[in-house]
């Protein structure tokens, strides 16, 4: 099938984005409940394996006044959802495994794809995505909430202006402390089915890495005149599961005995065309602070998050600028973004800021038949990492090669 390069996509304006829900879990429901307060948008249809979902998901359009969604209940019937010519997007919320094959249906069928993170687990499912995306000229946009953070906007923002003179080095992480959840029952903030734990016990190198690298990527202009080249990939050993079960269940329980291939900690070292360097790990099985890093060094400057927000200019000395001094600053920069649909999050008390942009970016986008924040070669690039850094480790931690997803045209626009 014919196909050519979709870097800044533009489709046909959409006055009313007809949506379909597949996943109406723990995130599905919150993103439902987000979009009840976004404007310019139908939910058409609603799907979930589980029949308490759905009936749910149907509660919360009530609540708001919403019509009646179509039920998609059984097993296999997000096929018929993405066939309906009457939905303009496919919005995804199910688990990790499942993500590629529905957005790549759903873009076959005509519909617009938005997907959960990863958005793929492995390098030949990140080309599905790229080529279903190039064959149907339908946008493919990973749901990667942590780029319409405020701080990481706002080190965007100052990226762009030259604040940070010419950028050489950044971090990112997800570090969260998930052990309960590994074992807890799906209505306790668990998994279905436990699906993370069974993944964890197969796989190691670094599952999840796009919380962590998406802002990076976005700073360094990644496929947008640089690209990720080479990564090196280590993990530690596994013990902090193993000992979270012996302390909650018993040292002879099922559970504490399991074995598992994931590491507490990955670390993989990333190195650009440019020879710009990115350091991104994960952890989720120790008692860390959560913290996804974002920390970015230029020649004039530098910036991190975490553990404590702090900026360093060459033009204001050369003491870190912290408390009050740092948020006049951050003041300044803010990005667009934060200063008006952030707000308009606020004025909505609205529980997480971040995702209520990247929803309301996503809808604006497509209502207005503007190229989206995050495209395709995003999502491909930034989840390749999962596959990828697990060759490393298996390896022994050799170099592994990144693919260009664009196919040389990543610094075209």
């Amino acid at each position: 099938m014919k196909q050519q390069n979709v870097l800044g996509l533009t489709c046909p304006p959409i006055p009313i984005v007809r949506i379909g829900f597949i996943g109406l879990g723990n995130r599905g429901i919150l993103a439902l409940e987000r979009y009840m307060h976004l404007e310019g948008i139908e939910v058409k249809a609603l799907c979930d394996l589980r029949r308490e979902n759905v009936e749910r998901a149907k509660q919360v359009l009530e609540r708001f006044g919403r019509p009646v969604a179509e039920d998609y209940s059984e097993e296999g019937m997000w096929r018929r959802m993405c066939e309906r010519t009457d939905i303009d997007l496919i919005y995804i919320c199910t688990d990790w495994l499942t993500h590629t094959d529905m957005a790549v249906y759903a873009m076959q069928q005509g519909r617009h794809a938005a997907l959960e993170v990863p958005a793929a687990m492995t390098v030949a499912d990140c080309w599905r995505l790229v080529d279903t995306a190039e064959q149907t000229r339908r946008h493919c946009m990973m749901l990667e909430n942590c780029c319409y953070d405020a701080f990481a906007l706002t080190t965007l923002n100052m990226v762009q202006q030259g604040v940070l003179g010419e950028i050489t080095h950044a971090e990112g992480a997800y570090i969260h402390d998930l052990r309960h959840h590994y074992f807890a029952d799906e209505r306790e903030g668990g998994y279905h089915n436990h699906w993370i734990k069974l993944y964890s016990q197969q796989h190691t190198g670094n599952p999840y890495p796009t919380h962590g690298l998406g802002p990076v990527c976005q700073w360094l202009g990644i496929h947008r005149g640089d690209r990720m080249e080479k990564l090196v990939s280590m993990s530690s050993r596994q013990a902090g599961l193993s000992a979270y079960a012996r302390k909650v269940f018993g040292s002879s329980s099922e559970e504490a005995t399991q074995p598992y291939e994931m590491g507490d900690v990955n670390t993989t070292l990333i190195r650009t065309v440019k020879g710009r360097t990115i350091v991104l790990q994960y952890d989720v099985a120790t008692p860390r602070p959560y913290s996804r890093h974002q920390t970015i060094c230029g020649t004039q400057g530098f910036m991190q998050k975490y553990p404590v927000p702090c900026l360093l200019l060459d033009k204001y000395g050369k003491e870190p600028l912290t408390g009050e001094r740092l948020e006049e600053v951050l003041e300044q920069y803010k990005h667009p973004f934060t200063a008006t649909i952030g707000e308009e999050a606020r004025r909505k008390n609205m529980p997480n800021e971040m995702n209520y942009i990247m929803d309301y970016r996503l809808i604006y986008c497509l209502r207005h038949g503007l190229p989206l924040d995050q495209d395709v070669y995003d999502a491909a690039e930034w989840s390749c990492i999962t596959e990828l850094s697990e060759l490393s480790v298996r390896r022994g931690s050799v170099p592994i090669e990144i693919p260009d997803f664009t196919r040389g045209k990543s610094g075209t626009i």
